[in-house]
C-alpha cells in the first residue's frame, strides 16, 4: 500500500488539523545521540515526495539526501530533537529517546504556530511519546514502512544524526564514527578496545560497560 495512502485514511477518519509523523534514529549505537524527528507532510506534497519517501532503512545515503532536498522543496516541515550520550546513560534509551521526541513535537509546533490539540501524532513504535501535553497520539509498529509522515521523520532524523556522526569523527578520530555511525560494529569495537571510551560513547551500554570495569579484557 503506498504510504501516502495510509496518511490519507487517517486524516479521513480522525480529521486532525495537523497530522504529524515521530520517528527517531540512533537507539542502537554504542556512541553519539540518539535523534528525532517531527514531520508535518501536507496534503499537496504527497504525489510529489511519495515516489522517493520510504523507511530510511530502505534507502541509500545519497537517496535519503535527495529525498530530504525534495520534501523541504515541496513544503514538508520538520522539527528535531536529540538526546546526548550523557542524558541517554542518566534516564536510559527509552526516556531519553521520549525526551528527544518530545522536543521534536514542541519545536515543529511553535514553528508551524500550531495548537497542540489540534495535532495527531503517528508514533513510530508500540508507545505514545510520554513528553508531549495536549497532542492525541497514535502509535504505529513498523510505522516509518506504514506511514508517509513516518517515513518523511525518519529519513530526517537519519540523516542529520549521521551528519552529527561525520563531525564527530573530526572531534573524536580514531573509532570511525563517520563509518559505523557509533554501532557496534567489528571495527568500532576493535578501536573502543584500543582508545577506551570517548565522551560520545554511552557508557551504560553493555560493551562500553564491561570495558570500563574490565570485563572486556577478561
Amino acid at each position: 500500500m503506498p504510504l501516502c495512502r495510509f496518511d490519507l485514511e487517517i486524516l479521513k477518519n480522525h480529521n486532525p488539523a495537523l497530522l504529524v509523523g515521530v520517528d527517531e534514529a540512533g537507539r542502537g549505537p554504542l556512541a553519539g545521540p540518539v535523534t528525532a524527528c517531527a514531520a508535518w507532510v501536507p496534503v499537496s506534497a504527497h504525489p510529489l515526495i511519495s515516489p522517493l519517501v520510504n523507511d530510511s532503512k530502505k534507502l541509500s545515503p545519497l537517496k535519503r539526501q535527495r529525498a530530504l532536498k525534495l520534501m523541504a522543496e515541496s513544503g514538508v516541515r520538520f522539527g528535531f530533537g536529540f538526546a546526548h550520550p550523557q542524558e541517554i546513560d542518566r534516564v536510559n534509551i527509552l526516556e531519553a529517546t521520549f525526551n528527544a521526541m518530545g522536543a521534536a513535537v514542541g519545536r515543529l509546533l511553535f514553528y508551524l504556530n500550531a495548537a497542540p490539540a489540534g495535532a495527531l501524532l503517528l508514533v513510530d513504535g508500540p508507545y505514545p511519546v510520554k513528553r508531549v501535553a495536549g497532542c492525541a497520539q497514535l502509535p504505529v509498529i513498523d510505522g516509518d514502512a506504514k506511514s508517509l509522515s513516518i517515513a518523511a521523520a525518519s529519513i530526517f532524523a537519519k540523516v542529520v544524526r549521521d551528519r552529527w556522526l561525520e563531525v564527530l569523527e573530526l572531534r573524536h578520530p580514531g573509532y570511525g564514527f563517520a563509518g559505523h555511525k557509533g554501532y557496534g560494529t567489528a571495527a568500532h569495537l576493535a578501536a573502543l578496545s584500543r582508545l577506551g571510551p570517548c565522551a560520545q560513547h554511552r557508557m551504560t551500554f553493555a560493551p562500553v560497560r564491561k570495558l570500563l570495569t574490565g570485563a572486556g579484557h577478561e
